[in-house]
């Protein structure tokens, strides 16, 4: 299966903290995060997540799957108004190369 099909849906599971790949239902990756406490400027209240590690299961990898994953789930966390904190090795990789997601980084 070709990561840029249209079955591969990433979506929240704010029970087990993390963000879900599947791919015609089925369970193939995650993007495990950890919420920090808010931090506060100004009477703006930010939301922190930490992004702790990125998980794809071992048939469905190098296929992109990854970085399709680790990019919806930055979008979703832009769409809540999150700003991220990337513990997670391979996220800090696709952070560097996608600068245009710098402006919701948090630093370690």
């Amino acid at each position: 299966m070709l990561a840029s099909s249209p079955s591969a849906d990433v979506s929240i599971n704010k029970d087990q903290n993390r963000f879900e790949l599947r791919l015609n239902g089925d369970l193939v990756g995650i993007v495990g995060f950890f919420e920090v406490e808010g931090t506060s400027k100004r009477a703006t209240r930010t939301h922190v997540v930490s992004f702790m590690h990125t998980v794809v299961t071992e048939d469905f990898g190098h296929q992109g799957l990854a970085g399709i994953l680790v990019r919806r789930a930055l979008d979703s966390a832009r769409s809540y108004g999150w700003k991220v904190k990337p513990v997670c090795t391979y996220v800090q990789r696709f952070a560097a190369a996608n600068p245009e997601y710098n402006d919701m980084l948090v630093a370690l």
